[in-house]
């Protein structure tokens, strides 16, 4: 019985239109890099003290070096303190020389930063002191845009299609992120990030994963010479955010998925998008074949829909493969690892000692290589055994860098690059691990649920690395210890290499499909007994393909 991958393979699985497709879809997923790493240069750290102007009302013919030996306290290493000063007196120039000032207090009147430096988020909003946490709780809320938007567009996407979450997505970046470059305030700066985050994650719905993470690493290292080259932030997040309002030709030209076009019941509009993809790669799809498949309606005409409810299989009750709960955990864990630790190094890069652009653009190298070699060492050694042994690497980097004094910033480099590459491929692999883990019936909430895990530590990574200021090994020690104790105990979890994916229909013989919904009845998506690192383009679909393709 011929099924809807008969039909992809009659279009062409990896052709002209599905190439073409690739590349548009991947111009906005270049520009998301800047979104998510791009805050930490625009707030660059700067010297700064406080505001001691008070003093010229009775010292105006002070220089700055006498006004500063005057007004400002020297700490134990014999430098002005930044954050507190000697408190304001009713003294005449005279007296304030001869007995000097002993009373100190936090800054009254804001801080001082050097003329010649270029306005900065830390400047404007005078992120110092009790309020440089604020830059990282930034992050974080960012963050939790993140989470809201692939709860709130993953669910939008199934009720309204893939095609007008993706254009929605791409107008809010756009607009937001240009408004983020006029933000008055510190608060509003955050709830505009916060926004901007929510739409990153619904362009990052529509799109695969492998094509995704490729155009990712891209953009990273095109964020190093973007802030390299504007150091004003407002340009450069005006930089950022702009070229996004250039993809609106995007509404004329990005089709709508067949997949989910057909699950809906639309089944002439699925034909019409199959054969404008047959056309351009300049195949012929035989009409005979598009109503053996697709039939005149949904689902009764469907062959591959499934016509029972699913239940959970003897197999899956055993001990073999962990269900529930257990296996929820255990994948949930994997994910929240490897976000912590890659978010922890990608956010700390202006912590390393070494040229913070420079450094930016060796962590955004070596991610492609990262992502890219996934594809075969998963093949080669296994899922559990790559899992285990990346996240194992991460987390003792980590640990190495908490022992290795300040001073020796090349080799802090060196070693945060190495734990970026394999942090990256970690990252990358508990996506394919964690799908392949779930049965059938459970995989799209259960592979829904990581996720949320994941992105719970991305919120948390920024939080972590403001702990550094009680001791600098703090934020590393955590970063580093939370993958080791995973990717021991990932031990647990059975490998799925070769193994035919399970999909609990209380039957001995799994559907071809994975169900999806077309009205109430379930019907299929994609083939259940491919790896998600097997499912587009000749033997690595998921790897290269994108859910607007399928």
């Amino acid at each position: 019985m011929a099924e809807f991958g008969d039909l992809i393979t009659a279009v062409g699985e990896c052709g002209l239109y599905q190439k073409l497709l690739i590349l548009l879809l991947s111009l906005p997923l270049l520009l998301n890099p800047f979104q998510m790493v791009g805050q930490v240069f625009l707030v660059v750290e700067v010297p700064y003290h406080c505001n001691t102007s008070w003093i010229r009302a009775v010292g105006p013919n002070l220089t700055e070096e006498e006004q500063l030996n005057l007004t400002l306290p020297r700490g134990a290493d014999g430098e002005f303190e930044q954050c507190s000063m000697y408190s304001p007196v009713d003294w005449d120039l005279d007296s304030i020389v001869a007995y000097g000032l002993n009373d100190t207090e936090k800054c009254i009147n804001g801080w001082v930063y050097p003329s010649e430096q270029p306005p900065s988020l830390l400047t404007e909003f005078d992120l110092v002191c009790d309020r440089a946490v604020l830059s990282d709780v930034s992050q974080s809320i960012y963050m939790a845009g993140l989470l809201i938007g692939a709860t709130l567009f993953g669910m939008l996407s199934d009720r309204i299609g893939r095609r007008p979450v993706f254009l929605i997505s791409i107008l809010i970046q756009a607009v937001f992120g240009l408004a983020v470059a006029f933000s008055p305030h510190i608060y509003v700066f955050m709830a505009l990030r916060c926004v901007v985050g929510a739409a990153v994650s619904g362009i990052m719905v529509t799109v695969a994963l492998m094509n995704a993470h490729t155009a990712f690493a891209i953009g990273q290292m095109a964020v190093a010479g973007l802030s390299y080259g504007i150091r004003n932030w407002r340009l450069l997040e005006i930089a950022g955010s702009a070229p996004m309002f250039a993809l609106f030709f995007y509404f004329w030209v990005i089709p709508e998925s067949p997949r989910w076009l057909v699950t809906k019941g639309r089944i002439e509009e699925a034909k019409k998008v199959l054969q404008k993809a047959a056309a351009t790669n300049k195949r012929s799809l035989p009409p005979e074949l598009l109503e053996q498949v697709l039939g005149g309606s949904c689902p009764q005409t469907l062959p591959w829909a499934l016509q029972q409810p699913l239940e959970l299989s003897s197999a899956q009750k055993s001990l073999s493969i962990p269900t529930g709960d257990g296996l929820g955990m255990g994948c949930g864990g994997l994910q929240f690892a490897d976000s912590i630790v890659y978010y922890g190094l990608s956010l700390s890069v202006t912590d390393f000692g070494l040229d913070i652009y420079l450094t930016q653009l060796a962590f955004g190298a070596v991610e492609l290589p990262a992502r890219l070699s996934c594809i075969f060492t998963l093949e080669w050694f296994g899922r559990k055994k790559m899992q285990s042994i990346l996240l194992l690497l991460s987390g003792l980097i980590c640990l190495i860098l908490t022992g290795i004094p300040e001073d020796q910033a090349t080799v802090i480099t060196v070693l945060a690059i190495i734990g970026k590459f394999t942090s990256t491929a970690a990252f990358s692999t508990s996506y394919v691990y964690s799908a392949e883990l779930f049965p059938t019936v459970l995989r799209q909430t259960g592979v829904g649920l990581s996720s949320t895990v994941a992105r719970v530590a991305g919120i948390l990574a920024p939080l972590i690395i403001p702990l550094g200021q009680y001791h600098h090994a703090i934020p590393m020690s955590i970063f580093g210890s939370i993958p080791v104790l995973v990717a021991l105990l990932c031990i647990l979890l059975p490998e799925t290499r070769g193994v035919e994916l399970t999909d609990d229909t209380g039957n001995d013989q799994p559907p071809d499909e994975v169900a999806g919904t077309c009205g109430t009845i379930p019907v299929v998506f994609y083939s259940n007994k491919e790896s998600p690192l097997q499912s587009g383009c000749t033997g690595q679909k998921r790897a290269l393909g994108l859910s607007l393709l399928h």
